[in-house]
């Protein structure tokens, strides 16, 4: 049986694209990274395989397009099913795409709140963004990984998204590690796997990146 080709479209500094990456790193899968240049034209691969979000990632399995950073993520593990990401049980499974749910549509959000903020970031955007941490952090309790022992789904789904927290701590005058100690604990440990320190970036290069992009945006 021939190997399969896996290809994804990329972006360094994408907290979603990072998702994926690390998730074929756990599984031991060799693939191929294109970058594409989201501000200077998206190449025509990427506009086809994502004709209604026209974002990356998009993973590419034998040619075959699939969009969405969670999505994607399930697709490897349930693929590749050797060394599972989600738990054995479907209880487990369920409360771990629960919290992957809950990351999905308040983290990046709420970080963005901060980055985005022109002039004195306000108070409710850093209390937000803390709250949101402190749930976490008590979902995480004094386990070793969010699902326990085991490096897994939930793991993938937040780590990422941390290498934008350098960034929001600058422009918020806040810090994650003084407010979530035990999240903070949990990060420094799944930045010390192999298939996570090999994809996240320095979060001082994604602090330039926004500053960057603050520019871009008509912010500073």
């Amino acid at each position: 049986m021939s190997k399969a080709k896996l290809v994804i479209l990329d972006c360094w500094v994408s907290p979603f694209c990072m998702r994926v990456k690390i998730a074929l790193n756990e599984k031991g899968l060799e693939y191929e990274a294109q970058a594409e240049d989201l501000f200077g034209g998206k190449s025509e691969l990427l506009l086809s395989s994502n004709p209604i979000y026209k974002k990356v990632p998009v993973f590419l399995h034998d040619g075959k397009p699939l969009c969405e950073s969670t999505i994607i993520v399930n697709y490897i593990d349930e693929t590749w099913s050797s060394l599972p990401l989600l738990p054995p049980c479907s209880y487990g499974r369920a409360q771990a795409r629960f919290w992957a749910d809950f990351i999905d549509k308040k983290v990046f959000d709420a970080c963005g709140n901060i980055w985005r903020s022109k002039g004195e970031v306000p108070v409710e955007a850093k209390k937000e963004f803390i709250e949101i941490l402190k749930q976490l952090e008590e979902a995480l309790g004094d386990k070793y990984y969010f699902i326990g022992t085991t490096f897994g789904f939930v793991d993938i789904i937040l780590i990422p998204l941390t290498s934008w927290f350098f960034a929001v701590e600058k422009i918020g005058g806040l810090t994650v590690e003084a407010e979530c100690p035990k999240l903070s604990n949990w990060m420094k440990r799944c930045l010390q796997r192999e298939s996570v320190a090999k994809v996240v970036p320095p979060p001082e290069k994604v602090y330039e990146f926004v500053l960057m992009f603050r520019k871009m945006l008509g912010i500073d």
